[in-house]
């Protein structure tokens, strides 16, 4: 753990303000679900809690599953990092922030496909990792996270059908989300 230096007091109704540089740089945003854990030490820990994160086993295998019917490297993130990858080196992607343009699509809650908009979207802050179709997972109104399918070494390209699929995934996922 790292200390900020940072002294906040607690009001009478038991609140604590996160300052703006700390949720500036967590990326921490009005509404973020935070789970509170606590050890015997008495120590507070704030966490962001990632309900797609819940899913991690899931989503793991649904990657695999997208990567083996289209050749199309597939990934599954949640609004911040990605959490699982199929098709592209594991080690490299989980775990890694996303990059902030992929952050604001994700906001705007707009799907992405590279041949429509006309442009680039990287995966993470390295150029190497380029989004080919993106599909926002929204569930109950709340965006959860993201399928994508990305440009692999061989550099597959994709088409209707991972657009299709990468829409179907999200929508998938956002339901389990529901149940």
């Amino acid at each position: 753990m790292k200390a900020t230096g940072i002294v906040r007091r607690i009001d009478d109704l038991g609140r604590v303000v996160i300052p703006k540089e700390i949720r500036r740089t967590m990326r921490i945003r009005e509404g973020d679900p935070l789970e509170i854990y606590t050890d015997v030490g008495g120590e507070v820990i704030f966490k962001k809690y990632s309900p797609i994160g819940e899913l991690t086993e899931m989503a793991i295998q649904f990657t695999e599953v997208l990567y083996k019917s289209s050749g199309v490297p597939a990934v599954i993130t949640d609004r911040d990092h990605i959490i699982a990858a199929s098709g592209i080196s594991k080690k490299d992607l989980i775990d890694r922030k996303i990059s902030k343009e992929l952050e604001d699509m994700l906001e705007k809650r707009q799907t992405f496909s590279h041949e429509k908009d006309k442009k680039q979207l990287n995966l993470i802050d390295s150029p190497e990792k380029k989004v080919l179709f993106m599909a926002p997972i929204i569930s109950a109104g709340d965006l959860l996270g993201s399928v994508l399918f990305i440009e692999g070494e061989s550099g597959e390209t994709g088409g209707e059908t991972e657009l299709k699929l990468s829409s179907a995934a999200a929508l998938f996922l956002a339901k389990q989300m529901e149940a």
